[in-house]
């Protein structure tokens, strides 16, 4: 049951059908095929990590988000071969489970979208922005597209957010020029990635402006570095920083939430939406 009119902006279409953006939150699961996830959550065997899908799926997750290279800082890059080998078996048993599931592939490397496409990913989740190659690759096959804001080392020559957003937008203009519908550009800006803890927190502060650019949005600050250092935890302990956040970018207008923790996501989107969007669970009775 939806209470949100004409806040309700396209759809994010799928094989298994769609997400309608505006209607609710949706919940990004991670699930990765790493031996090195900064959170400590990364499962390198196939069949641990088919059962951590299974599991965060169950738990109430709207995309399973499928990596197989640590983007984690000082991580080393993986060859493309590795990359596959590590998360297709994941991706064709998920699949083969859930049919209708939407699984996204956490990668900016055309050759591992286009193994990722074929075994049964919907859509791509790229750090890296949205590189030209990457681009023709995503309109080729007809997918959805992530471009996360990304950069090597925090220097700015101008005040963060506008460099962020400058990037972001410039990401998106070249997606629809492709041909790639807007509803299916995806705008992350990329917390925790080529920022100081101040920039993110700055990032985060402005999430409105993100929103205003009028393509969907997903933000992934689930555990990271700087909820960290504001609540002084370690990853595996930074659940309710995480909430926080969550509830903070969905009060700002943000569609989607990239997390490790599902289940606590859920309940913060639930609460949230129902004061932001006007969402009501099925069944509800006034």
């Amino acid at each position: 049951m939806v209470h949100t009119g004409d806040r309700l902006r396209g759809a994010l279409r799928l094989h298994g059908g769609e997400l309608a953006w505006g209607a609710r939150t949706y919940i990004m699961a991670i699930v990765n095929v790493t031996p090195d996830s900064f959170s400590g959550d990364g499962l390198e065997s196939a069949p641990n990590a088919i059962a951590h899908a299974v599991e965060q799926w169950r738990a109430g997750a709207d995309i399973l988000d499928i990596g197989g290279e640590s983007t984690r800082p000082g991580h080393r890059a993986i060859e493309e071969n590795v990359e596959i080998a590590r998360v297709i078996p994941v991706i064709r048993a998920f699949r083969a489970a859930f049919p209708a599931a939407p699984i996204s592939i956490d990668s900016y490397k055309p050759a591992v979208v286009r193994a990722a496409h074929a075994a049964g990913a919907d859509l791509v989740n790229s750090v890296w922005g949205a590189p030209p190659a990457l681009l023709e690759t995503v309109a080729e096959l007809e997918m959805p597209i992530v471009a996360m804001h990304n950069q090597n080392g925090t220097q700015y020559d101008g005040p963060v957010v506008d460099e962020v957003l400058a990037y972001l937008d410039g990401c998106a203009s070249r997606a629809v020029a492709r041909g790639i519908a807007a509803d299916r550009v995806i705008l992350d800006p990329g917390v925790g990635f080529g920022k100081t803890a101040e920039q993110n927190l700055a990032v985060l502060e402005a999430l409105p402006r993100l929103v205003a650019l009028g393509f969907p949005t997903l933000i992934g600050a689930s555990r990271k570095s700087t909820l960290g250092k504001l609540v002084g935890r370690e990853p595996h302990d930074r659940v309710y920083a995480t909430v926080a956040a969550t509830a903070f970018a969905i009060a700002a207008g943000v569609d989607v939430v990239r997390v490790h923790d599902v289940r606590a996501a859920r309940d913060a989107a639930a609460v949230t939406d129902a004061l932001v969007r006007g969402w009501r669970p099925d069944g509800w009775i006034e």
